[in-house]
């Protein structure tokens, strides 16, 4: 089969599509014939090891390889029809149309991947093209973790998202609508109108004002990109505000552990969920026109390297889609 593999770690150039043996599922897999895959901001930071979350340098090396990639394969979220299940698989059979995440073992950039049946896979939902299916998992997950697993954001609080024009501020803008909250996107001029038409109630662009400065107060104030800081962000906190600090670093969850000892203002961090349970919730919404993806731009596999170049100039609208097939 084709697959995107690297096999140091660099520039985009690292990347090339060349011809890998197809998986053979075991007993609790299943065979996924991929059709769409995307090209996250965390690719990029795997591909040329340029970024994690600071004070984790050490434990992603040993992740993700010391000197070169221990998985020669990236892409963490898809879309696609099972092929084939194992014997012990019951929840899935050959032809389901699916779309999922894969965090941990990565292999979205080929023609077939393997997922355990427990994995973050759940049946596409039937408005979606895979494309689109392709789009969902890794920004609306991230985001549905952070605000209501974590925030417990509730109806009539005032919510920032900064970075709101991104994979995980599009679907945080969203779903912070969805729960009934008074929205605020932070994002750039370019992207003031894809922001309101989100459903944002107001829209702050940075290149003209800092959102810190204006006095405004919120319940939640949610930062997708790492662009903020708890201290910067605490006088634009209500007196119990939460600082959701979506690419937090060590010191972020030094501050969680810290604020949660005392009263006032909280800090809180983590990963996102991958949970089959979650994605069932996300497909009725976007069943429902709840929720939808946005994607930038379409590259087919071939085109990897361009697709890569583009996401690391740091100004993707929403997400950016690599066709694999079919």
């Amino acid at each position: 089969m084709k697959a995107v593999v690297y096999r140091n770690y660099g520039s985009p150039n690292v990347l090339e599509v060349a011809d890998v043996e197809k998986p053979v599922p075991g007993d609790n897999e299943v065979l996924i014939r991929v059709y769409a895959s995307t090209v996250t901001t965390g690719d990029c930071n795997a591909r040329g090891f340029v970024f994690v979350p600071p004070g984790f340098k050490l434990m992603a090396r040993l992740m993700f390889g010391l000197r070169k990639p221990r998985k020669p394969i990236l892409g963490v979220e898809l879309a696609g029809e099972i092929e084939a299940v194992g014997k012990g698989v019951t929840h899935f059979k050959a032809g389901d149309q699916v779309f999922g995440i894969d965090g941990f073992r990565l292999g979205a950039y080929a023609e077939y991947k393997c997922m355990p049946e427990k994995a973050g896979l759940g049946i596409k939902p039937a408005n979606l093209t895979y494309e689109e299916a392709a789009a969902v998992p890794n920004g609306a997950l991230t985001a549905l973790t952070f605000l209501r697993n974590m925030g417990k954001i509730q109806r009539g609080q005032k919510v920032l998202i900064n970075g709101a024009s991104g994979s995980v501020g599009s679907a945080a803008v969203q779903l912070a609508r969805y729960y009934e909250a008074d929205v605020t996107g932070v994002c750039s001029t370019t992207n003031v109108e894809l922001v309101k038409s989100l459903g944002a109630d107001k829209v702050i662009d940075y290149t003209r004002e800092d959102f810190t400065s204006k006095g405004e107060t919120y319940d939640i104030i949610f930062d997708t990109v790492g662009k903020t800081s708890f201290s910067q962000c605490k006088n634009s906190l209500t007196e119990k505000g939460l600082y959701l600090a979506g690419a937090g670093g060590l010191r972020e969850f030094g501050q969680m552990l810290r604020t949660a000892l005392i009263g006032g203002k909280k800090v809180k961090a983590g990963v996102s969920s991958e949970r089959k349970g979650d994605l069932v919730f996300l497909k009725t919404l976007l069943e429902e026109g709840k929720l939808k993806p946005v994607i930038d731009r379409c590259y087919p596999l071939e085109e990897i390297v361009e697709a890569h170049r583009y996401v690391d100039q740091g100004h993707k609208k929403g997400n950016v889609v690599i066709t694999v097939g079919g």
